[in-house]
Order: structure tokens, then sequence, then C-alpha cells
């Protein structure tokens, strides 16, 4: 059985017993959440699409770790016009397990 969840402006599929990162979520590490904005829930060759959310259905996950991804190095240059402008940046996440999947 998997699911198709959207956290933090993005969309994943997800299964039971998957580890996953997402966008950081204000939560303690051991907590468990739960993700409501299910899109789709797939079973085998059976798939139940929401208009926009599937009615009643939900992921439970706990919250493994909180974390930085690692650094992306941005430089832009221009040339022969003497600009040359470098910056870094590391992105937060929330390191989850899903658990199960109610439809």
């Amino acid at each position: 059985m998997y699911a198709v969840v959207k956290t933090g402006g993005k969309q994943y599929k997800v299964a039971a017993g998957e580890k996953l990162k997402i966008e950081q979520i204000p939560a303690d590490i051991g907590t468990q959440i739960t993700l409501d904005q299910v899109l789709a829930v797939g079973n085998g060759d059976q798939i139940k699409l929401g208009a926009p959310l599937v009615a009643g259905a939900a992921v439970t996950a706990t919250v493994v770790s909180q974390g930085r991804h690692d650094k992306v190095r941005i430089f832009k240059m221009r040339r022969r016009k003497h600009y040359q402008k470098r910056q870094g940046h590391r992105q937060n996440y929330t390191e989850i397990k899903i658990e199960a999947i109610q439809a």
C-alpha cells in the first residue's frame, strides 16, 4: 500500500516503513505526526484519487531527526564586467519514518 502526500509544497510517494527527508516541521524527535493532505492512495492495482484530497485518508509518521542538508554553492559571474559573487545555502529538513497509512 502506498500514498501520495503533500507537505512543504512538495509531493511524496510514501509506503509504510520508509524513511523520508521533508521540509522542516516544528516537532520534537520521537513525536508522532499526521500528514492529512493525502492526494492519492494505492493498493496493488487499485488506486483512489482525491479531488483534491482523499476523504478520511491520513498518513502517520514518527520524527526520526532534524538536520540540515549539504551546502549548495551558488556562483554568479558576468564575464568581462569584473563581477563575481559567491554564496552558500543549507536547507533545514525533518527526517520522518512512515508508520501507517489509513485509507
